[in-house]
């Protein structure tokens, strides 16, 4: 049985990565998983605040500190679950955001031996802005600041603008790639360079 593809969408948070994900999964012909870093650190918080309910800390944490404690063994295990499925023959729909280059490091370092189709879904500044601000769920200026980071990236498998095509367009120029059968080398070019992103 070969390994499960891993479909690996980045973009900024407002960049459209969760509605194309949500296109992939209801379409019938491929069977993909979606694996969301949202999921993963909404369910730690939220077991947190099940379990301990009247926890009151006596003292401010930095949250450079809180990242190193929580975050980065957080995100180690996501990167680790991506790989169990695929290793278990399942397709995979990354949805997290790249700005941080240990993690990114991370990810290259664990996938970049299994099939990997790296997706840009990009979308302009202002257009980000403008999505954080009819959502409201966002706080204003999140994607921007990760804009430079996220998006310094040039080399892509596929490329897929949601300011051009609606979420179900973007699903759709995914699927046919796929079964184009082209190569998509991209991610573990990038590993082999050991590519830097801070």
């Amino acid at each position: 049985m070969k390994r499960g593809m891993i479909v690996f969408l980045n973009g900024t948070s407002s960049s459209g990565k969760t509605s194309i994900s949500m296109e992939l999964i209801n379409q019938k012909e491929i069977p993909f998983y979606h694996l969301s870093i949202d999921d993963f650190l909404h369910n730690y918080n939220e077991f947190i605040d099940r379990k301990f309910p009247d926890m009151e800390p006596t003292r401010e944490v930095d949250d450079h500190v809180v990242a190193q404690i929580i975050f980065d063994p957080i995100n180690s295990l996501y990167c680790s679950t991506i790989k169990l499925f695929s290793e278990m023959g399942l397709n995979v729909i990354v949805d997290t955001v790249i700005d941080n280059e240990k993690w990114f490091n991370g990810y290259l370092d664990v996938l970049s031996d299994h099939p990997t189709l790296f997706v840009g879904v990009l979308c302009s500044k202002e257009e980000l802005i403008r999505r954080e601000q009819t959502r409201g769920d966002r706080q204003i200026g999140l994607a921007n600041s990760q804009f430079d980071q996220v998006y310094r990236f040039n080399e892509y498998d596929l490329e897929v603008n949601t300011e051009e095509l609606n979420s179900s367009e973007c699903a759709e120029r995914i699927l046919s790639f796929i079964k184009s059968d082209k190569e998509y080398s991209v991610f573990k070019k990038l590993g082999e360079r050991n590519i830097s992103v801070s």
